[in-house]
């Protein structure tokens, strides 16, 4: 069991983190550097919303209790949940976990009808309205996140949902909310629950915990009971002393993934205690901010912003293997003894967002300048084609690159009518810029930058830190990587140049 003690977990105003044009506010600052480090820490962090919203919440909890209260005692065979499901972007709906003594009604926009299929059976109130406000705070504490990392504003954007969203389309991220302990509820005749000698009934045991698939998590409880992981290994209490405006955050296996393993997941349980006074259960809100199903996890972002990417992190992955396939949690923690977010602070006191990385750990070591100058190639090169995408209206869709092997030589593929759109040459997969093999990169430097060869790469490449001449090769680098790019952005202007670069890759 979790111990009692309350731990002093960051508390971040949501409007303090929602970004502004120009330069960092200092408030703003302040708290991505609050956020980060009580993630970093506890894995969790406190969100506070505006008074108005908090009774928003408030509401959203009492019709929550009301819903789940006139619920059937027991779940049909229909509604039971089951885990890794392939219809895991279209639950909508009642349904029920006996073995987890929980109950959840899932709320989809685009799939969630808006009225009742039966008139005795009403749903929670004010679910699209829940769904926006967590929605939004949940995408402005991505964007902290990202800020702090040194990436490019919004990063994930390709794989979130439109705001709003299309014709036809259905969210990826979904508001359940959930009720634990339902006294009315029978389903845990079949859970192994225990009970210590006071009385009081808990549930998950030390061995069982969850961690969720999702970007980010936020959750608002009307009564505590809510435990995670912390960097140390013990469990504590983090919605403890939950003021009424107030929700826990905490990070999932999809953000994990895309960041290359630099923000850990949090590993959470729920106990439920002296449930005998309460008729109505546990009850929460849970909006889960979930990737799109027809896009890939990829590191690509962490590796332009000079982030060491393990091998494991190397491959992009397809949204529907991540969510369907098991994560061992034992072995997701894997940069324990990284010192990450932190600001440092200057003498003045003024905040800087600097990221400090340990000289001793050759994974945060700094890339070569010759894999920084490919990184720039690849990153324009994306820009350019979303620029034709842009001017032509196409949604880029790009595939996997073992996958549109065989899509070009069909006449249907997904990718058939954009890559004819798009002017995309025949017989070349349509993949993203960082799938380009890396000889197809330096092919692409010895054509375009005079005097650039593949000599000169392995030298630059082989340069070691304390060296005699690292200061004025480091000059000389530097001096060819600026007047490259300069080239490089000239160029890329002509369509004719996006042809026969990929022209050159299928060799």
């Amino acid at each position: 069991m979790a111990g009692s003690g309350l731990p002093s977990l960051g508390r971040v105003k949501v409007t303090d983190l929602a970004p502004s044009e120009g330069l960092p506010s200092d408030s703003y600052k302040l708290s991505v550097s609050t956020l980060s480090h009580s993630l970093a820490q506890y894995s969790a962090a406190i969100i506070q919303f505006p008074a108005c919203d908090g009774a928003l919440l408030r509401s959203a909890l009492d019709s929550a209790h009301l819903y789940f209260h006139q619920r059937a005692s027991y779940p049909a065979a229909d509604v039971i949940h089951t885990n890794d499901s392939p219809e895991w972007c279209k639950t909508s709906g009642y349904c029920a976990d006996p073995q987890l003594w929980q109950e959840a009604y899932d709320y989809r926009p685009g799939l969630t009808p808006n009225e009742p299929n039966s008139a005795m059976e009403f749903p929670p109130a004010g679910l699209p309205d829940v769904f926006a406000l967590l929605g939004k705070a949940a995408r402005d504490i991505l964007d902290a996140i990202s800020f702090y990392l040194n990436l490019r504003s919004s990063p994930f954007i390709e794989i979130l949902d439109n705001v709003p969203l299309r014709n036809r389309e259905i969210s990826s991220s979904v508001l359940s909310v959930c009720c634990h302990a339902r006294p009315s509820f029978q389903g845990a005749q079949h859970h192994n629950l225990g009970t210590q000698e006071d009385g009081q009934l808990v549930m998950y045991p030390d061995h069982e915990h969850q961690v969720d698939k999702s970007l980010i998590s936020l959750i608002k409880s009307d009564k505590a009971g809510l435990h995670v992981r912390d960097f140390q290994g013990r469990w504590i209490l983090v919605d403890g002393d939950l003021g009424p405006q107030e929700a826990i955050v905490y990070p999932g296996l999809a953000l994990y993934q895309a960041t290359a393993g630099y923000i850990n997941p949090a590993l959470h349980r729920t106990e439920v205690n002296s449930m005998q006074s309460s008729m109505f259960g546990r009850c929460s809100l849970a909006f889960k901010l979930m990737p799109k199903s027809m896009t890939s996890l990829s590191c690509s972002e962490m590796r332009a912003a000079g982030h060491g990417v393990e091998a494991q992190f190397q491959l992009p992955v397809p949204v529907d293997d991540f969510m369907q396939r098991s994560h061992p949690t034992d072995q997701l923690f894997n940069r324990q003894n990284i010192q990450c977010f932190n600001f440092p602070t200057a003498q003045d006191g003024s905040m800087k967002p600097l990221m400090r990385r340990r000289k001793t750990d050759q994974r945060s070591k700094p890339l070569p300048p010759s894999k920084r100058l490919r990184l720039e190639a690849q990153r324009v090169l994306k820009e350019r084609v979303q620029e034709i995408a842009d001017k032509k209206g196409i949604k880029l869709r790009f595939c996997n690159l073992k996958e549109c092997e065989n899509h070009v030589h069909m006449l249907d593929s997904p990718c058939a009518n954009i890559r004819m759109e798009i002017g995309w040459p025949p017989g070349v997969p349509f993949v993203h810029p960082h799938d380009l093999p890396n000889k197809a990169k330096i092919g692409f430097l010895e054509a375009y930058e005079p005097g650039w060869t593949a000599t000169h790469d392995m030298e630059l490449s082989l340069t070691e830190p304390g060296q005699a001449s690292q200061h004025s090769a480091d000059c000389t680098c530097n001096s060819r990587i600026h007047s490259f790019i300069s080239t490089l952005k000239c160029v890329l202007r002509s369509r004719y140049f996006l042809s026969s670069l990929i022209s050159k890759c299928k060799h």
